[in-house]
């Protein structure tokens, strides 16, 4: 998801497919919101939050039903209004995480849902901070794919073939294995934890497809040039599946800084 405006193309890709991207990507798993309020020491319900790089409204759905009041904040037009359309009583405000439209000390958590690393750490960590209340918490998160899985692994590397280097790099998100590397460039390293959450889900051949061409190192390229690519794909995907249904495994990693 995009959390700030960026000169390169990949930030801005996803608008023009934020109807595909909502219907495809994976969302993540209750343990999730579990282990963010064990890390931060305080519940979800009835904390104010605000979802940076709100994108679709996937985190904002969870953290809605979990009883939190959530501003979405959100750069793109495209994903702005396909959130509205999934979610039309939700308040959203254009804006982005290095410079946030919101009051000093104003909410309790600040969710960052693969978003934090369309950010500048130099600036968005000050301006978190700033806006977080003292006993407040940063949390930021990205799904990956359970590279141990060797059908991932092997998917992961044809892709990395077919786009000529590292998936992560590409696409300017970066490597995320390491705490340091998540808030490289930021003025320093908040005190925080780590976790990593594992989980899957069973999709449709046509739907696991469809998830994959929606990273922006696809939408970048256009249909024209990946077409090929996503034809093969399909044939060695239904080697593994051949029923059509994808079993997709995920590892969220998940990152707490709770103030206080």
């Amino acid at each position: 998801m995009t959390a700030t405006p960026s000169p390169t193309p990949h930030a801005h890709s996803f608008n023009r497919a934020a109807a595909q991207y909502a219907a495809n990507r994976p969302s993540y798993p209750p343990t999730l919101l579990d282990t963010i309020e064990q890390a931060a020491g305080q519940p979800l319900k009835g904390a104010r939050v605000a979802d940076v790089g709100a994108g679709t409204g996937m985190a904002t759905t969870l953290l809605r039903a979990r009883g939190a009041n959530v501003v979405a904040i959100e750069p793109g037009e495209g994903m702005t209004a396909q959130f509205r359309r999934s979610l039309p009583g939700a308040p959203i405000v254009r804006g982005d995480g290095d410079a946030l439209p919101l009051a000093t000390a104003s909410v309790d958590f600040l969710t960052y849902a693969q978003s934090w690393h369309w950010t500048n750490p130099a600036r968005s960590l000050p301006e978190a901070m700033r806006v977080l209340r003292p006993d407040g918490a940063l949390t930021l998160w990205w799904n990956n794919p359970a590279l141990d899985i060797p059908w991932q692994a092997r998917q992961n590397r044809r892709v990395e073939e077919f786009i000529g280097g590292d998936v992560a790099e590409k696409r300017g998100s970066g490597r995320r294995a390491r705490t340091e590397d998540v808030f490289a460039r930021a003025p320093y390293i908040p005190a925080c934890t780590r976790h990593v959450l594992r989980w899957s889900r069973t999709v449709s051949l046509d739907a696991h497809l469809a998830n994959i061409s929606s990273h922006s190192v696809f939408l970048v390229l256009g249909e024209e040039t990946t077409a090929a690519f996503f034809a093969e794909e399909r044939e060695h995907v239904l080697k593994a599946f051949p029923n059509g249904q994808v079993e997709e495994s995920y590892e969220v990693v998940l990152i707490v800084a709770a103030q206080g």
